[in-house]
């Protein structure tokens, strides 16, 4: 737990722009809440690499959005069972399915579906909402965390020691 929120706390110090930050959490609840084993996942991938995204980010999202997506399955399933059984879309699950890109993405199955449903519906949102978040924690909380006797504290402790340590 400690690493973790040591993980956390170097990217967030990083200097990285908080978009590149942003993006790669966005990127990661992409992948988070889908399955691994899906080709759109490869895309999400590329575009990792190819926008500059902050790699220590998306990984350390990756693992948190994962975690999360087994909790959110309930809500991802019924999501993607309304968008599978809507009647005037029947036409187009039909159309897709016989198509085999479609089959190996297996967007028929209720729970896919609706996690990239979700994922996609949130993504700029929450990079906005990253974004902001990350500039007023640099701005305003980080000066306030290093002055406080708190900080002192910690410095002297594990969370210090395994934060200077992922840090270089």
């Amino acid at each position: 737990m400690i690493n973790i929120v040591a993980k956390l706390i170097s990217i967030l110090n990083s200097e990285t722009e908080p978009g590149q930050i942003s993006l790669a959490f966005c990127l990661s609840m992409v992948i988070g809440f889908t399955p691994v084993f899906c080709p759109h996942n490869l895309l999400v991938l590329l575009l990792v690499l190819f926008l500059r995204a902050n790699l220590s980010a998306f990984l350390f999202g990756w693992a948190v959005f994962s975690a999360i997506a087994y909790l959110l399955d309930p809500l991802f399933h019924a999501i993607g069972y309304k968008a599978l059984t809507a009647q005037p879309l029947h036409g187009l699950w039909t159309s897709c399915y016989n198509m085999t890109l479609w089959r190996l993405e297996n967007f028929n199955n209720s729970i896919v579906m609706g996690s990239l449903i979700v994922s996609l519906t949130l993504f700029i949102p929450l990079y906005f909402i990253f974004n902001v978040l990350i500039k007023k924690y640099r701005g305003q909380l980080l000066e306030w965390v290093r002055k406080t006797k708190v900080m002192g504290m910690l410095k002297a402790s594990k969370l210090y020691i395994a934060y200077k340590a992922l840090a270089g």
